[in-house]
This record gives C-alpha cells, sequence and structure tokens, in this order.
C-alpha cells in the first residue's frame, strides 16, 4: 500500500470545521490503496476541543505529534483575553462591539509580523525534523492542509529537500480569504504573502481547493496544476441517531458566525412577522449552535427578537448533526464579501445530509447556490432581497404548519466522504505517476 504523509495543524482532538476535511480523508484513504501518516503539533491552539471527533482516525493510523511554539499569550495580553481562553477564529467577536487601539495593534502584529500566521515558527523546526524522519521512514506522497498556510511552507521547505510529489490543498484561500484587507498589511507585509502564495502554487504537483470559483482565482495567482474536490458529509456520521420532528419552527445555524455573514434584512423580515403574526410568533425560534458573533446578537435585539433566540453554543459533532436533522429549516447566510461567490461553506454538505430545508443569504448565481439548486435542497435570497426572503419564510412556514415541510433532495451521494475520498486519492495517484514518469 503507498503511503501519504498529511501535514495538518488541526487534529483531533481538536474540534471545529477545520478539522473535517483531513479527518475524513484519512478515514476512507485505506479504502483506495494510500496509507496516511499524519504530521500535526501536539500542543496547538484550536478554538475548540471535540474529544468524539477521535472515533473517526481509523485504527492504527500513525500520528507524529510534535511541540509547537506559538505567539498566543502575548495576543491574549493585548486584547485583555484570559490565559485559559480560545483564540477565535477569522475575526469572530464574542464580546460587544469594540475597536480598542489593543485589538487594533493585535490585529496589526498579526498581519505583519507573523507571515503568513502564527504557526510560522513551527514552519523550520518542523523541515528539519521531517528531513531526517522520512530518510528513514519513506512516503510516496505528501499532502498540506491549509490555512493555516504555515503548513503549506512546510510541505515547500519538505519538496525543496526531498523532491516527494505534493499535493497542496486549500480549505481557504490565502491572499483572497474574505478577511485579508482587515489584517492591515504594510505593502512590504503585502508582498511577502503573495511571493509566499505564488511559491507554494508554483512547486506544488498538485493544488486543490473546494470550489470552482475559488479554483479560477487561484489560477490567476500561479501557473498549477489545480482541481476542485469539495468538501462533504459522513454518511455514517448520520447512522448514529433518528432525527426527530421539528416542534418549533425551528430556523437553526451551526458552526461559527461572524459580522461578515450576520443577514440583518432577514432579522427585519422575522421582526416584521413576528410581530404581525400570533402564530408565527408562536412557534418560530432561531437557534444558534457554535460560536456567534456579538455583534449579530446586538442586531437581534434592534429588532427585537432577543426572546426567539436559542444560542446553544459548540456542541459535539454528533450532537450538532442530530440538532440540525430535527429543525425545521437551515439557515446558510454567507459571506457578504468580494469572494462570496466562491465560498462554500462546509456545513452545505452536512445540511443536505440532515435533509431539512436550507435558506440560503448570498448571491443567487454563487456557487453554493448553484448546489442548493441541483440537489434541490432549499432556497437561495440575494442579501438584500426582503421581498424573497419574506415569501420563502412564509412559504416554509406554511408548509410547516400543515404538516408538508419535507424535502426530497437529489444527487447528493457525490458529495460524501467516501467518494469525495476517491477523488483525492485519485489526484494522488495522478502525481505519483507525473514524479515517476519525470514530468
Amino acid at each position: 500500500m503507498r503511503r501519504v504523509l498529511v501535514i495538518t495543524y488541526y487534529w483531533p482532538p481538536s474540534g471545529g470545521a477545520g478539522v473535517q476535511r483531513w479527518l475524513k480523508f484519512v478515514k476512507y484513504l485505506r479504502d483506495y490503496g494510500w496509507e496516511p501518516v499524519v504530521y500535526t503539533p501536539e500542543n496547538p491552539e484550536p478554538p475548540v476541543f471535540d474529544e468524539t471527533l477521535l472515533y473517526d482516525v481509523p485504527e492504527g493510523i500513525r500520528v507524529i505529534k510534535r511541540p509547537i511554539r506559538e505567539p498566543y499569550l502575548v495576543y491574549k495580553r493585548l486584547t485583555g483575553q484570559k490565559k485559559s481562553d480560545r483564540i477565535t477564529a477569522g475575526f469572530l467577536s464574542e464580546r460587544q462591539s469594540r475597536n480598542t487601539l489593543a485589538e487594533r495593534v493585535s490585529v496589526w502584529v498579526r498581519g505583519n509580523l507573523f507571515i503568513p500566521d502564527a504557526r510560522k515558527f513551527w514552519i523550520r523546526p518542523s523541515v528539519r525534523f521531517l528531513r531526517k524522519w522520512l530518510a528513514e521512514n519513506p512516503v510516496d506522497a505528501m499532502v498540506t492542509n491549509g490555512p493555516p498556510h504555515s503548513m503549506h511552507l512546510i510541505g515547500l521547505g519538505v519538496k525543496q529537500n526531498l523532491g516527494i510529489p505534493w499535493l497542496a490543498d486549500f480549505r481557504d484561500p490565502w491572499t483572497g480569504i474574505d478577511f485579508y484587507d482587515r489584517l492591515m498589511l504594510t505593502s512590504w507585509a503585502d508582498r511577502k504573502h503573495h511571493r509566499m502564495e505564488r511559491m507554494v502554487l508554483e512547486h506544488a504537483d498538485m493544488v486543490t481547493t473546494v470550489s470552482p470559483s475559488w479554483a479560477d482565482d487561484l489560477g490567476k495567482l500561479a501557473s498549477a496544476r489545480i482541481r476542485v474536490v469539495t468538501n462533504g458529509f459522513d454518511e455514517k456520521d448520520f447512522l448514529a441517531f433518528t432525527p426527530a420532528a421539528p416542534g418549533h419552527f425551528d430556523i437553526t445555524h451551526i458552526g461559527s458566525l461572524n459580522s461578515d455573514r450576520n443577514p440583518e434584512k432577514l432579522w427585519e423580515v422575522l421582526a416584521g412577522l413576528h410581530h404581525d403574526h400570533e402564530a408565527f410568533r408562536d412557534k418560530m425560534r432561531i437557534r444558534f449552535i457554535g460560536k456567534t458573533d456579538a455583534r449579530v446578537l446586538e442586531s437581534l435585539a434592534r429588532n427585537g427578537l432577543t426572546d426567539a433566540v436559542e444560542i446553544i453554543g459548540y456542541l459535539p459533532h454528533r450532537e450538532v448533526l442530530e440538532k440540525a436533522a430535527s429543525s425545521a429549516v437551515l439557515l446558510l447566510p454567507l459571506n457578504n464579501t468580494p469572494n462570496v461567490k466562491g465560498i462554500i461553506p462546509g456545513k452545505i454538505f452536512e445540511y443536505l445530509a440532515a435533509r431539512r430545508p436550507i435558506l440560503c443569504i448570498g448571491p443567487e448565481e454563487g456557487d453554493s447556490a448553484a448546489i442548493i439548486r441541483s440537489t434541490g435542497a432549499g432556497q437561495v435570497a440575494g442579501f438584500s432581497d426582503r421581498e424573497h426572503m419574506k415569501w420563502i419564510v412564509e412559504s416554509y412556514f406554511r408548509d410547516f404548519s400543515e404538516g408538508l415541510l419535507n424535502l426530497r433532495t437529489q444527487d447528493i451521494r457525490k458529495y460524501s466522504r467516501r467518494e469525495l475520498t476517491g477523488q483525492m486519492a485519485g489526484l494522488l495517484d495522478g502525481i505519483l505517476k507525473q514524479n515517476k514518469d519525470g514530468g
């Protein structure tokens, strides 16, 4: 069986969305003739922990853990956080809206001194360690999983030293990420980010990403072989429970919800229906499962919806799926940012598998909208299209009231984690053959 080294920052018991993609690929790679070996930090600083994800790690998989040094203690001091606080992803704020000097300084430091990210101090020690380890434990190919994009720079160092066939997998963009323009970058730092990104794209034997639009964007930055392997759902995750019929008209969002994804026009629509219709007011509930930005809660309060909100917070992954499958409607607000067309949140695929109607707020011509349309999984309304939002919500509520809010999705099997692992394994086969053939 061929061996592939998987370099990833996120690995169980780390939780959250970042761990899911390569945890599931590792789970099924043996089915396609690849034995994975995982290289990951032993003391990471993930936003959450989820011990239940350890059940997805196949028996006998070798996981190499090495210490990492991260500068988050300084960051916490700058922003007034406790040493025990977890660092939130992106620009998600868990406190009321603030714009303090300390927060601005911390953002500047993050963008200009920690390039490409705060895990940069793990790059050189990892390259040194892996160069020696791989000499005694050869592998046939290597995968790097980013962000954090420091993982790609580890792969670049190993590639330059040992020439191992290398696939660089971008779960999210680098300089195209939605908050890149908020990093307060100097022109020097911006050039360095772009230079590092081009080096990864040009030296990797294959580059993968999760959406067609993002593949096009990466292709404009450098000459690279770029393929799309979307995220997906694991059918086995949905076998452990029988979803309950929704007793309320729950509009549920799972995962992190930051201010860029705050659907303010939807809150206005729901506030109007909540005010005007007693039946809707009695049954409607907005549920947040995961980290929710304080500014989202502030906008709900301004619309008089606080009493209709249920904040559940982070749950183990399997409990999240059970909640989703027992909801009336699943909310999918997209980032109102320039790169939104290519955004396909990982949660969309688990929404498909939960077989509950999706309410997506975002561009009707985007990649997420295309998936929802092709599978018959729900409805999409533009960011400012209040009339369409109202029509969708009223239609869903009418069907809910009549016991008819059922969904018949189609053609979703291609998004199963096992099927997608087959695609990824095929790409690994391809770069292995390419290197053996000398080109």
